[in-house]
């Protein structure tokens, strides 16, 4: 069997991607193209771009233009939709063929998760530093703290019960920061993943047990799963100390609108690839989806809900989902979340497990 290299860099492209005949009609298309456009390779081929993609650009002129010079050209923040769906932010490049048939190519990257990695490389640094800081402060804080409460609790010992509930509040109090300095900690001495091949139906059934006696008791879940997922490569107990950690989450938030139904979705796509720090890239094409109904994120924090000390609920500690990125960053994988009032979606993105990996 002979491996045409051309066809399998085309079909990994990770972005997506067309190719145009001289006279714009549609030579080919990426799989992720298919998946963005919400149409299938074959139905798009030989028909006029114009009648299966929409681009708030005058893009006649740029094809005619690169066909012309022969160079590249770029376009930056235009909205493009195939009509079948709401239009998706992107930044465009049109890019000539070299084999003088007036082919050429055009790339489409959808912004928001450019956007989304832009923002977290920014806020990296920030939040190193800032963790860094709350460790020391916890370190020296937490020895003090206890010879507080020991105080306290021997002063009980020779007071009134009416003055004794006032000595209850200090130990009380006390014990709350003592559990988020705790949480500081555990946040900066998180251990490097010991990664196996795992199945993560087999991690979420876990989270969704422990959940449904505990913080999601009064709620519904629901189980979506595509049962053909081949296992990833992870490390087992991290990444079910996630799915209870989202599933802690969306249980607090649905509680506010009086309960309701958190929706644990698994799926495969394969348009999803994160760049290394070496300009290769990894697929992610293990999607695991925790959804629920509840008011959704403040918008006002809604671009940094994943940097540390940052909550949407009175009293959080804003480690939770910050400890939750940390992990799935050290993972080699990517997560998200799209929110609006009446769902909540947080998305994560993970690799397949090596062959090699596997047990046989």
């Amino acid at each position: 069997m002979t491996i045409e290299w051309g066809d399998v860099l085309w079909a990994s492209l990770p972005i997506p991607a067309i190719l145009l005949n001289a006279d714009d009609t549609i030579a080919d298309v990426t799989p992720s193209a298919e998946v963005f456009l919400n149409t299938s390779a074959k139905a798009m081929r030989d028909t006029p771009v114009w009648d299966r993609i929409m681009i708030d650009a005058p893009l006649e002129r740029a094809f005619s233009r690169v066909r012309i010079d022969g160079s590249a050209l770029f376009i930056n923040d235009v909205d493009v939709s195939s009509g079948n769906r709401p239009p998706v932010h992107c930044n465009i490049q049109i890019g000539p063929v070299s084999d003088d048939s007036g082919k050429v190519l055009l790339l489409i990257e959808p912004r928001q998760i450019a956007d989304r990695m832009d923002r977290a490389s920014l806020s990296k640094s920030a939040a190193k530093s800032a963790i860094g800081m709350a460790e020391m402060l916890a370190h020296e804080i937490k020895n003090p703290l206890a010879g507080i409460t020991g105080a306290a609790q021997l002063l009980a010992m020779s007071l009134s019960a009416e003055d004794r509930e006032m000595t209850d509040l200090i130990v009380a109090e006390a014990r709350r920061v003592m559990k988020l300095l705790e949480q500081v900690e555990q946040f900066g001495n998180l251990r490097p993943p010991k990664r196996c091949s795992l199945n993560l139906h087999d991690l979420l059934d876990r989270a969704r047990r422990s959940a449904s006696v505990g913080v999601a008791a009064q709620m519904k879940i629901v189980e979506d799963y595509d049962p053909s997922l081949p296992n990833t490569y992870v490390d087992g107990d991290q990444i079910l100390q996630v799915f209870q950690n989202l599933m802690k989450n969306a249980a607090q938030a649905a509680e506010k609108n009086g309960g309701g139904t958190i929706r644990l979705r698994t799926f495969y796509d394969l348009s999803l690839r994160l760049r290394r720090p070496d300009g290769s890239g990894a697929p992610l094409p293990l999607q695991v989806e925790v959804i629920d109904d509840g008011p959704g994120i403040p918008p006002e924090i809604a671009s940094d809900i994943f940097d540390p000390f940052v909550s949407g609920r009175e009293n959080g500690t804003g480690l939770g989902l910050a400890l939750v990125s940390k992990i799935i960053a050290e993972h080699e994988g990517w997560i998200g979340v799209e929110s609006v009032p009446g769902r909540t979606v947080f998305r994560i993105s993970l690799p397949v497990a090596p062959k090699e990996t596997e047990i046989s």
